[in-house]
């Protein structure tokens, strides 16, 4: 079952990673990658339009966030065509039709050994960030952030760049 398997209770925060010959990498913080913020979709966003923004900005993906800050999936250039041609979707529905909502996410304070760990299973992961909200009565409640998109290229340059050799 997964929870015999180590790599899914690293993933999930339940084990600390133990791997006993660590690259140099292995314990810089996801945050040292510099990513860039990413393009974030809204959910009534079609797919004809998130074909056109993803084509126009060069991006191959985007997070789809609700207004309330809730990350539903996310939406890939590839997925959201095939689908279309395929006929499982038209161009007129939202993009919530064609989203990936199996996704991985990462805290920036997380570490790059927990990335190669997630990208070892996952094309991508969504790096969030925590952040305390307080409502007009005085309660809080915790947000996430999207901070970037995060795939094993991004990961592999950052190694090859910083390479400690």
């Amino acid at each position: 079952s997964k929870f015999l398997n180590d790599k899914w209770m690293i993933k999930n925060g339940f084990l600390n990673d133990v791997q006993e010959h660590k690259p140099w990498w292995w314990n810089i913080k996801v945050q040292k990658l510099n990513l860039s913020a990413p393009l974030i979709l809204l959910p009534e966003v079609s797919c004809q339009k998130a074909i056109e923004i993803l084509q126009e900005k060069g991006y191959d993906q985007a997070p789809v966030v609700a207004e309330s800050g809730l990350i539903l999936g996310m939406v890939t250039l590839s997925n959201t065509l095939t689908s279309v041609l395929a006929g499982n979707a038209q161009f007129s529905d939202p993009v919530t039709k064609v989203i990936y909502d199996q996704f991985s996410k990462i805290g920036l304070e997380d570490s790059l050994g927990k990335l190669s760990s997630i990208l070892e299973n996952d094309h991508f992961a969504i790096v969030v960030h925590e952040q305390m909200q307080f409502n007009g009565n005085g309660s809080s409640f915790m947000k996430q952030m999207v901070f970037g998109v995060v795939t094993a290229v991004d990961l592999l340059t950052f190694v090859s760049r910083n390479d400690k050799k």
